[in-house]
Order: C-alpha cells, then structure tokens, then sequence
C-alpha cells in the first residue's frame, strides 16, 4: 500500500469505511475542506474511521454547506496503539488541552481524567477533549483515535480496577530516588497528579497496590503537563512500540 503525496488533509469520519463507498461530509466538514482548505471537485483526502485503517478518498461533490467524498483505496491497515492508559488530573484549559493532544501523539489507547484532593478543575468539558483527540490523531498520522472517559474520583477507580493491568504511579516524592520502571509486559496505565501533587493518603493507597510502581520522573519535580509526556516518553522507550 502507498500513501498518495498529493493528500495533505487527514480527516476522521464516523463511518465504517470500504472500497468505492461515497461518504457524506458532516457541515463542519464542508467548510473546512472547501471553505478553509479550498479544495475542489477531484482533490485527494486521506480518510480514517478508527477501526478500519486509513483510505484515499476524491472529493465529488463540494458545496458551501455540504459535500462528499468517494473512498477509492486503501493506503495503511489499521494500526493499533499499546494497551496504555493516561490517568490524569485536569489542570488549567490549555495545559489540560495540550495534555490531551500529547498522549495521543505519543499512543496511549485511553485517556482517564481523574479528580483527586488536590485537583483544581471539579468538571471538565468532555466532548471537547473528544474532540481534541480527534485533531490530534488526524495531525499525527494514526488510525486509532482514544477514548476520553468520564471525570471519576480517583478512589472510585481504584477501587473497581482489574489488577491485571499495571500503573505507572509516578510519585512527586521521588524525584532524585533514580527509581525505573519495572519491565512488566501485559497492560499498563500511567497515572499522573495535579498540581501540588497527591495527598499522604492516595499516595499510601497507591504503594499499598501490588500492581502500583512508583518511579522518578529525574531530579526535579515537573508541571502535570511535562511529567505527561515524560512519564509517556519513560514507558514506550521500555515497554511500548517504541522499543
């Protein structure tokens, strides 16, 4: 399979996609591809559905309001990223934001927003970080777009939490302590706190977990957003499509 050059515009469509199909493009579509994008008739797109791999799709039909492209090939085969979780605690709009779009562009398979004591924001706008995911996996090239959970209370999900899957506890009070992550294949969450860190208790609850290893994140203590990647980067290096 060869990917066509010419398609410089990755989009996710919410249809199951297949050879010689014609899809419908949604208002908001339209408008970006003719509108913003100014393509026309015959122009190339690049379409994914999250299931069913990327396809080379030519628009056919272009209007102000609407639109539709017919699906013509198959470029790439569905590519599936690491069973990995970010657990994460919501920070200001735009590092919450950039949060989002990061553990999507470095695969996790399910971001986990999760309220803690400490944690500032008590509610988040949901389908907007949907939606930011979305971008985020039509800019990075992948097929398969995570799922952004319901905001739940942190002890809430570790008490339903199958202990078959694995946390990366990464623990503000062990910076400097040059503690790795432990080589465990199978599935994995990271799990991140919010600003000032987690209290005494959740952090006693987390160590009591057999499946919960606490790491360093380096010799300094790092904003929730940085440690997101960090911790992220930490794990696919040593256990995810990375290595």
């Amino acid at each position: 399979m060869e990917r066509d050059v010419s398609a410089k515009i990755r989009l996710y469509v919410e249809h199951p996609l297949g050879q010689a199909q014609t899809l419908p493009l949604t208002r908001e579509q339209a408008h970006y591809l003719f509108g913003v994008m100014r393509l026309g008739v015959g122009a190339h797109v690049l379409v994914f559905d999250g299931a069913n791999g990327e396809w080379l799709a030519e628009v056919s039909q272009a209007g102000k309001r609407n639109g539709a492209l017919l699906v013509l090939k198959q470029t790439r085969p569905q590519q599936m990223p690491p069973d990995l979780w970010l657990l994460f605690a919501p920070v200001k709009k735009a590092r919450t934001d950039f949060i989002v779009e990061k553990a999507v562009e470095m695969g996790v398979s399910r971001l986990v927003p999760i309220q803690t004591d400490f944690t500032n924001s008590g509610r988040i706008q949901r389908d907007r970080l949907q939606a930011h995911a979305v971008e985020a996996t039509e800019q990075c090239g992948a097929t398969f777009v995570p799922e952004v959970g319901e905001m739940r209370r942190v002890g809430a999900v570790l008490d339903a939490w199958d202990s078959a899957r694995n946390i990366m506890f990464c623990d503000e009070t062990e910076a400097g302590a040059r503690r790795g992550l432990p080589v465990v294949n199978g599935p994995w969450a990271v799990l991140i706190g919010p600003e000032g860190g987690f209290t005494q208790t959740e952090r006693d609850r987390l160590h009591r977990l057999g499946h919960a290893h606490a790491v360093s994140l380096g010799p300094r203590i790092l904003r929730a957003d940085t440690a997101a990647v960090a911790a992220l980067t930490l794990w696919q290096n040593a256990l995810g499509d990375w290595s």
